[in-house]
């Protein structure tokens, strides 16, 4: 068995794709022979100084790597984020700290580029948190028992002066980037979408690893004419033993940047003949819809779980690009073995603006700057860290404060999978 020092990490050549390609379709379980369209597609976005691979001689047996990204932050300003994905580690070579030098790499990379958090979507829980990560927003599914909901199956548009008309994916790829755009504005935790990640979602491109069904679109229009909402989601043909039409509607994708564009598409995609279920997908755990209904109970919550991880890279920057719900001030110890982010923080807050260096003073909290990337959103409660003993209070009322500061009336929210 080879050891660690004799495993080469570094970033890969342009000849080496297939290789790369290869080890990570085998450390995700898919059939590792990649078809020439799929390295050409892969090839055709990787990041070269973004990309490493770890080499055991000539066979690759690790993977990594990440793009640009823009995150929303408390507040609405958008943060630089180095986005972590196609992280893997052939079966062969576990064990080996292969992923820690990967990642000490790519972090380090991160940092020096000016990135101020770094961001993913962990595949297994246990596994991120050693690096500094926390997971920083829920997502959670509903399952609509449409008979059961209490809907007027008379119901034949909005009564607010908007409308909804179904269009097609050229439409979406010319209207959708504005209207996600309105909504990264507005809420926490929303990553920027590329040209590619369109393209993608409405059929322009399909990779060849990817089984493509052609969606419905459907937008809203306010009663000014305005796209506020856009809905894209799938039917399938399914029929009861009576001649009964059991279908159910799979949400892929919705946008709303008002409550009645929210309130309009719910409402559409429950009264679409013979669809008598409603998937949701991935929305934000204190989404409206369950109370949008006249009976809540016919929406109950089929999946529940972390979604978008945050590793701050960055205190005095990330801290200072998010606003604040009340003026107070909070010295913090971040703890960050061998990591940029370790040290102690005065952070001055205000609904106008923010302030943080660094300190001697008595730290008043201490914390990983995993929990640090869990709060930074506002999704988590300082006081329950505390209660659960992943936080320490040096003074007492300090997470009560630090709640006051950070916590948002509405939890944040991250729509994509990436």
């Amino acid at each position: 068995m080879n050891s660690c020092q004799d495993i080469d990490v570094r970033l890969i050549r342009d000849d080496e794709i297939p290789e790369w390609v290869r080890a990570l379709n085998a450390g995700f379980q898919r059939p590792p022979t990649a078809s020439g369209a799929e390295i050409a597609d892969r090839g055709s976005y990787l990041v070269p100084e973004r990309t490493l691979g770890a080499f055991d001689g000539e066979r690759c047996v690790g993977t990594f790597r990440s793009f640009a990204q823009e995150i929303t932050a408390v507040g609405g300003a958008a943060v630089r984020a180095d986005a972590v994905t196609n992280v893997s580690v052939t079966s062969t070579h576990r064990r080996r700290g292969i992923l820690t030098r990967m990642m000490a790499q790519g972090l380090a990379a991160a940092r020096q580029r000016g990135d101020v958090v770094a961001t993913l979507i962990s595949a297994e829980y246990p596994i991120y948190g050693r690096y500094g990560f926390g997971a920083a927003t829920t997502v959670a599914e509903w399952t609509i028992d449409v008979p059961r909901a209490g809907l007027d199956p008379r119901w034949a548009g909005p009564d607010d002066g908007g409308r909804i008309d179904l269009v097609d994916g050229a439409y979406v790829r010319k209207t959708g980037p504005e209207l996600h755009e309105r909504l990264r504005r507005a809420k926490p935790g929303v990553v920027d979408r590329s040209e590619r990640w369109w393209q993608v979602a409405t059929g322009a491109l399909v990779p060849d690893r990817v089984a493509w069904t052609e969606p419905f679109h459907a937008v809203y229009r306010s009663a000014r004419g305005e796209v506020e909402g856009l809905l894209t989601y799938t039917v399938d043909e399914r029929w009861g033993d009576r001649k009964q039409p059991l279908e159910t509607a799979e949400v892929k994708d919705m946008l709303a940047v008002s409550p009645a564009a929210e309130r309009a598409l719910w409402r559409y995609i429950c009264s679409i003949d013979w669809v008598t279920t409603v998937k949701t997908g991935w929305r934000a755990p204190d989404d409206l819809l369950p109370h949008l209904l006249p009976d809540p109970r016919a929406a109950g919550i089929t999946a529940q779980a972390d979604c978008l991880w945050v590793r701050v890279l960055d205190v005095v920057a990330a801290l200072e690009a998010r606003t604040y719900g009340a003026t107070n001030s909070l010295v913090l110890e971040v703890v960050d073995a061998d990591g940029p982010a370790g040290g102690r923080y005065r952070l001055d807050a205000s609904p106008e603006g923010a302030s943080c260096a660094r300190t001697t003073e008595d730290a008043e909290l201490t914390l990983s700057v995993g929990e640090l990337g869990t709060l930074w959103l506002g999704d988590e409660s300082a006081v329950r860290l505390v209660a659960l003993g992943r936080v320490r209070e040096e003074r007492a009322g300090a997470a009560l404060v630090a709640d006051a500061l950070l916590r948002t009336s509405r939890r944040p929210w991250c729509p994509d999978i990436f």
